[in-house]
């Protein structure tokens, strides 16, 4: 199981960037990001449902939906709002080299407060060195004025948000069915990234084209469906460094997909970022390894 949940979020998330570079040629990206995520929770909460599973209830009743409520706006909603809306300038294998940052935010925010996990010094020096490669790779491609500094500040933001949500979620847990919590997470934002694309006049800009039908198609299913899932079920089961890995194969499943597929190239420069920024990633795993002390799922018990 855990193995075809790690081949689940390198292979299909790796992928995802592809997917959404295609959709947003076509498709307003408020509006693909809030049709993927809603019609995604409905399918997970209808198959989380006949399995017999349930959302929140019970004494933590409140507590849960809270943190269900939070981890969707800040993961779904805004993270990956932002590499949508992103990924309508920045090709797709710099904007998953940017996001591969999530790691090393992760990694920072987990050291943070009385249950943080303190950062040895390595680690410390992996950190900066990632940052360091993500000024060089975002600092050549303004340069080259191949998309405007906004969508480079909004992939920058994207991961910190995740990162975010993501030590929340292992830091709050619920008893809710992890099903249930990415089925609800992604109902959510749904319902926020449809109701922003809506104020902002995308429905009306909306172009169905068979390529942007097939990517929503993929990004619901597999990208959503699949992967998401797959990702809370981790989250569950592995230590933060183990998932800390899909930070560096995501990038490269994306670099070779937009090279094959949609002819994307990077510049000495920012070549040059990439490598600093995936050893900084990699000095950051290897330099702050720790077991997952036991404690209850993250994102709840099976039903």
């Amino acid at each position: 199981m855990k193995t075809l949940a790690f081949a689940a979020v390198y292979l299909i998330w790796g992928s995802t960037y592809l997917a959404i570079r295609v959709g947003v040629r076509d498709f307003p990206p408020l509006a693909l990001a809030g049709t993927r995520f809603f019609l995604a929770g409905v399918l997970l909460f209808l198959y989380g449902w006949l399995r017999g599973q349930r959302g929140p209830q019970g004494p933590h009743m409140r507590r849960d939906w809270m943190t269900i409520a939070a981890t969707g706006l800040l993961m779904p909603a805004a993270a990956n709002g932002l590499v949508t809306w992103g990924e309508h300038w920045v090709p797709s294998n710099q904007t998953a080299l940017i996001v591969a940052t999530s790691a090393l935010w992760t990694a920072w925010f987990g050291s943070l407060g009385a249950r943080g996990e303190s950062l040895r010094p390595t680690a410390l020096a992996g950190l900066a060195l990632g940052f360091a490669g993500v000024a060089v790779l975002v600092g050549a491609g303004w340069r080259m004025q191949a998309a405007p500094l906004s969508a480079y500040l909004a992939l920058l933001l994207s991961p910190m948000l995740w990162s975010f949500g993501t030590i929340l979620a292992r830091r709050r847990t619920t008893d809710c069915p992890f099903l249930m919590v990415a089925a609800l997470q992604m109902l959510i934002a749904g319902v926020v990234l449809n109701g922003l694309a809506a104020i902002h006049g995308d429905w009306s800009l909306l172009q169905w084209s068979p390529h942007v039908m097939w990517a929503l198609a993929y990004l619901i299913v597999f990208g959503s469906c699949i992967a998401y899932a797959a990702y809370f079920w981790l989250v569950r089961h592995v230590s933060p460094v183990q998932l800390g890995t899909t930070a560096y194969v995501n990038p490269a499943v994306a670099a070779v997909l937009g090279w094959l597929l949609l002819g994307e190239h990077m510049t000495p420069s920012q070549w040059f970022g990439t490598a600093i920024i995936l050893s900084g990633v990699v000095v950051v795993a290897l330099g702050n390894r720790y077991v997952m002390p036991e404690s209850r799922s993250v994102v709840g018990e099976d039903a």
